[in-house]
């Protein structure tokens, strides 16, 4: 639980910290659309299939620290910092050093007891985070579209 609260304040000073490259709304919309992403996720591979989780079986308190005061600061700090002028080859980079980090964080969690795996493995991991990574920043250009849209 200790790893926990470190990684709460961190994070959350580094998101509130950083200068901001991305507007408010743009801040507002993806973090609530990654907050859904992974609510609806974990409806399914954690309560459904029973596959991980965080703390104990079933719905808990804590696991809202989670959802709510890690992803919503990474959340921020990823698509601030992302590359979108730079080539193909940058952005690929970007997104497997981001998934590199996210796969080491996740084994701290599983050694800190915070978190379990329960029939998930690993790899899967693996494959999953650039997707998600990918589908985060699809959804970012789709609101930086719609604002551009919405402004003229």
């Amino acid at each position: 639980m200790l790893f926990l609260i470190f990684s709460v304040i961190v994070f959350n000073l580094i998101a509130l910290l950083i200068p901001k490259r991305i507007s408010g709304i743009e801040i507002l919309t993806t973090t609530l659309f990654s907050l859904y992403l992974e609510t609806m996720t974990n409806v399914f591979l954690d309560l459904k299939y029973d596959l991980y989780g965080y703390f104990t079986k079933g719905v808990n308190w804590e696991s809202l620290l989670f959802v709510i005061c890690i992803y919503a600061p990474i959340n921020i700090v990823f698509l601030n910092y992302f590359p979108y002028k730079m080539q193909l080859l940058s952005k690929a980079i970007y997104i497997l050093g981001w998934s590199v980090f996210a796969y080491i964080y996740e084994l701290l969690f599983l050694w800190s007891g915070t978190f379990y795996y329960n029939g998930w493995k690993f790899w899967y991991s693996i494959i999953i985070y650039p997707i998600l990574y990918l589908i985060l920043v699809g959804f970012h250009k789709y609101v930086r579209n719609l604002l551009r849209k919405y402004r003229q």
